[in-house]
């Protein structure tokens, strides 16, 4: 008998054994924004035999590692968790991402001219993020807290939840389809024989851009909003 079953949410999955999305992102298998199909259907969208995945995550899931357990953690510590690992980190690497992409297609865009085209997508994708995660930390994530802490009527002069998490999600797919569009102009961020360290360092950033939002729309999608969302329907109940 598998640990998981073919009906099984994505999400869900990923929610309880965070360590098992390496599997689902070796595999090609939207976690995040799919993370609302059932195996059975993802693994069909990406012509996979469900049995092999089924059995991957049986492997994975005995040598699964000690990475934070979100789907235990109060909303306001999950609030908290996304700002301290995720947000911080975005602060961080989008300036030296910027200062990357803008290098490699200056110097290589003439003869690559899939380097501009990287550049443009990635300059989009940044002034997107920047704004996405004020829209967070000044709008909805206090919301969140307040609603947790019992003092929600104070807060929620815009109305309910509802609003602002579908907006957030409406925004992780964009990026999401950003993230796929820098993939799959970097030929899945794979350098040619003659690029450069700045070149290659360029896509060993954005890849990692790719796996750090995976996770971290995974959290607010899969997570974060359902449970909100949850309380607050028994909350006005």
């Amino acid at each position: 008998m598998h640990a998981f079953q073919a009906q099984e949410l994505v999400g869900s999955i990923v929610a309880r054994h965070p360590a098992l999305s390496r599997v689902f992102e070796r595999a090609g298998i939207d976690y995040c924004c799919g993370g609302k199909r059932t195996l059975e259907e993802a693994c069909r969208s990406k012509g996979i035999d469900t049995e092999e995945i089924l059995l991957r995550l049986d492997a994975a899931t005995k040598s699964e590692g000690n990475e934070p357990q979100v789907a235990s953690m109060s909303l306001s510590e999950l609030t908290n968790h996304i700002e301290s690992v995720h947000h911080a980190y975005l602060r961080a690497e989008l300036p030296r991402l910027d200062a990357i992409t803008a290098k490699v297609a200056s110097v290589h865009g003439e003869s690559e001219p899939r380097l501009r085209e990287i550049r443009s997508v990635y300059e989009d994708l940044m002034q997107e993020i920047y704004a996405h995660m004020l829209k967070e930390e000044r709008v909805l994530f206090p919301m969140v807290r307040a609603l947790e802490s019992g003092s929600a009527s104070a807060c929620f002069t815009c109305g309910t939840l509802e609003h602002p998490i579908r907006q957030m999600e409406h925004e992780h797919e964009w990026v999401g389809n950003a993230l796929q569009s820098l993939r799959q102009l970097s030929g899945d961020y794979t350098p040619p024989d003659w690029a450069c360290n700045t070149y290659r360092a360029m896509l060993d950033g954005l890849a990692h851009l790719e796996r750090d939002f995976h996770q971290h729309i995974h959290k607010e999608n899969n997570v974060l909003f359902p449970r909100a969302s949850d309380l607050e329907r028994r909350r006005s109940a």
